[in-house]
Formats: C-alpha cells, structure tokens, sequence
C-alpha cells in the first residue's frame, strides 16, 4: 500500500512539473486529482481502524459519543493539515496558515465535552475519596 502512495505521489509530482511549463492550469488540476487519489486510499484504510475504536469503546464502557468526537478531532487535523500543504504548494501560504487556524478552533470546540467529561469524572473520585 505505501509504494502505491509514494508512486501516485511521484507520478503526479512529476505530471505537474513537465506540465507547469508549458500548461500552469493544468499543473493545478493533476496535482489537486493526485492529493484527491490519495486521500481516498487513506480514507479506504481508515474504514477497519474505525470499527477496532467501537470495539475499544464497547469493551471499555466508554460513551460512544465521545469516541467519535475523538475521531472527529484527528480526522479534522489530518484533513486540515493535507488541505493547508496543498495550499501552501501553490503559493498561498497566507491562506493556509488562516486554514489551519480555523481547524484548531473546531478541534477546540469538540474538546470541549470531553474536557467536561474528564472533570466530572475528577471530581466523582475525588467524592468517592472523602
């Protein structure tokens, strides 16, 4: 699977490269379709290692609600940081820098509930100490 990855990769870096002289429009276009191709080969994998996070959550007692949160985190940054250094390879490093901003934000936002989860559970113990 990573050889096919690093191959897509070079194949399209290259793709751009002959093309950016000649076609700069089209550069833009191959190297968008080779980062969409591997976004889905990495979302394909992605499907079994969300099901083994049910399972953990199942097995531990763990809210379901806050495992996706979890997910939804880690997904939201490597979304984000995929998406910022693709703007960032075409010049538009201002952009992607307010990108990723925004996507901390939002992963702030989903930390909340578990941040609140996490506190309340604190504070049973510490009453269960007394």
């Amino acid at each position: 699977m990573i050889f096919q990855l690093v191959g897509i990769a070079f194949i399209t870096a290259v793709a751009a490269i002959l093309l950016k002289a000649t076609k700069p429009e089209l550069s833009l276009a191959v190297t968008i379709a080779g980062s969409i191709i591997l976004l889905l080969f990495v979302f394909d994998l992605l499907g079994g290692t969300v099901s083994i996070f049910r399972k953990i959550a199942e097995m531990t007692g763990i809210e379901s609600s806050l495992v996706k949160a979890v997910l939804k985190m880690i997904g939201i940054g490597y979304l984000v940081e995929f998406s910022a250094g693709i703007l960032s390879d075409f010049g538009q490093n201002s952009l992607a820098d307010k990108l990723v901003f925004c996507g901390k934000v939002i992963i702030l936002v989903l930390a909340v509930p578990i941040l609140e989860n996490v506190l309340s559970l604190i504070v049973k113990l510490l009453g269960l100490i007394k």
